[in-house]
């Protein structure tokens, strides 16, 4: 056997975005599970490699991170009953037929949602996953088995809801629990999959639902175990002004002034959306390091408004991406968010302020900011081997030339390789080692049998 990892070189790409100034025309070196080397135009590695692959059909980018999805929803895609409903009527109408989940359904769900995000170039994702009703208490148990068969790096967060409707709260009673099996299950879950350092696949966040779904007591003592535990913390907040309001009735507060009374406003703490902040919040999230995971494509689907992204940013705040819920998007396509994120984001900021370089960034180095991480996100010597590889082959690309911008500007929608700490994960466009038509078949029949269960 080799006394030295496997190193392969990925020469000459088409083009390549690495998230840094340095030229790396000449391709990348791979060996083991990181980044060797970046090879300048005309260059050549340092030492002997092992493979030589060709990529001069190829645009070479960071493997995508995923910030925000809740896997589960693929089941309840495109329902015609909230086909066009905002957030809060569209969480009502989709509470109860959520409630009726298996842990099979959760295993096809999950494992549709991150089949789908890696062909799209997506080698890291964080999910949301804030319902356990009977019977699916080993909910996160199931993903992490997931996660691990398709070989994927993720963030994945004991979500909690414990504020019902009896309480004042959002969701059915059914979907609730209280506060010590929340805590105990949280500490468990941590202790049994957590993973710390570079290179780590399985990494546990605590992620309370929203202020309309837990108490404050459920928000102040999740913080304080998130902090005795070193782990990180997420939440929905300022999505939607529907949610300010609440804020305000229940709690006599603004949200971020929520965020703060219960020891949340910290760079531990990623939020979703964040769309509604006005300047002086803004200031606050950006001096406390908090970051945000902008999700373009719902807010559109739910009407919910365009996020502060670069005055995020600029504040200090961390911007990374997520496609969110894939019954608010209702997909899990990683390279049409970054597309979304672009032209929405020019919407507010103009054309110029927002190149498909920034909007990458976001999903790259912004996202591993947002989950905590700094051996992600970037392409560079002794950063995880974690990469996307595309072909602009397709009639859509016909007549393009600047092959980076190219991936956005005219949509690239599937990977043909894609790489996850060194081992290829999807080659010529196939995940390796997965039935895609049957979990086609699996997942549409457990998602037809889950809302013939609910009516």
């Amino acid at each position: 056997m080799s006394q030295h990892p496997t190193s392969v070189w990925l020469k000459n790409p088409l083009g390549i975005y690495t998230g840094s100034d340095a030229d790396a025309s000449g391709g990348i070196v791979v060996e083991g599970s990181v980044v060797r080397e970046v090879i300048p135009a005309g260059g050549a590695p340092t030492v002997p490699v092992d493979e030589v692959v060709d990529a001069s059909r190829h645009v070479i980018i960071p493997g995508l991170i995923n910030t925000h999805h809740h896997f589960y929803q693929t089941l309840t895609r495109a329902w015609r009953p909230v086909v066009s409903a905002e957030l809060f009527p569209w969480l009502k109408g989709l509470y109860g037929v959520w409630a009726g989940l298996t842990p099979r359904d959760l295993e096809l769900a999950t494992t549709a949602a991150l089949a789908e995000l890696l062909l799209s170039g997506c080698t890291t994702a964080a999910d949301h996953h804030y319902l356990f009703p009977n019977g699916l208490e080993d909910a996160i148990d199931v993903q992490v088995d997931v996660v691990k068969k398709l070989g994927m790096r993720a963030t994945l967060t004991r979500g909690s809801m414990s504020l019902g409707e009896e309480d004042g709260g959002l969701p059915p009673q059914s979907t609730v629990q209280d506060a010590d099996t929340i805590l105990a299950d949280s500490e468990r879950l941590i202790a049994a999959h957590h993973e710390r350092g570079d290179g780590a696949f399985v990494q546990i966040a605590l992620a309370p639902c929203s202020p309309f779904s837990v108490t404050t007591g459920v928000m102040r003592d999740t913080a304080a175990l998130a902090e005795r535990l070193d782990v990180r913390l997420h939440t929905h907040l300022a999505e939607t002004l529907d949610e300010e309001d609440f804020c305000r009735e229940m709690f006599g507060l603004r949200t971020v002034d929520y965020l703060e009374s219960v020891g949340w406003l910290s760079d531990r703490t990623w939020l979703a959306h964040g769309i509604h902040f006005d300047d002086a919040e803004i200031a606050r999230l950006g001096a406390a390091g908090t970051a945000v995971s902008h999700c373009a494509t719902s807010n559109m689907r739910l009407a919910s408004g365009i996020a502060r992204a670069i005055e995020l940013e600029q504040a200090g705040a961390p911007v990374g991406l997520g496609v969110d819920g894939s019954a608010s998007n209702d997909g899990s396509n990683m390279i049409q968010e970054v597309r979304q994120a672009l032209y929405l984001q020019r919407l507010r900021y103009g054309a110029a302020a927002v190149t498909p370089e920034r909007a990458l960034g976001w999903a790259t180095a912004g996202s591993a900011r947002a989950l905590g991480r700094t051996d992600i996100g970037i392409l560079a010597p002794g950063k995880q081997a974690d990469l996307a590889m595309f072909t602009l082959d397709e009639l859509r690309f016909s007549g393009s030339h600047d092959p980076v911008a190219a991936l956005l500007l005219c949509g690239a929608e599937r990977a043909d390789r894609v790489m996850v700490g060194g081992t290829w994960r999807v080659l010529d466009g196939q995940i390796t080692g997965l039935d895609v038509p049957q979990l086609i078949a699996h997942h549409s029949e457990a998602a037809r049998s889950l809302l013939a269960r609910h009516s």
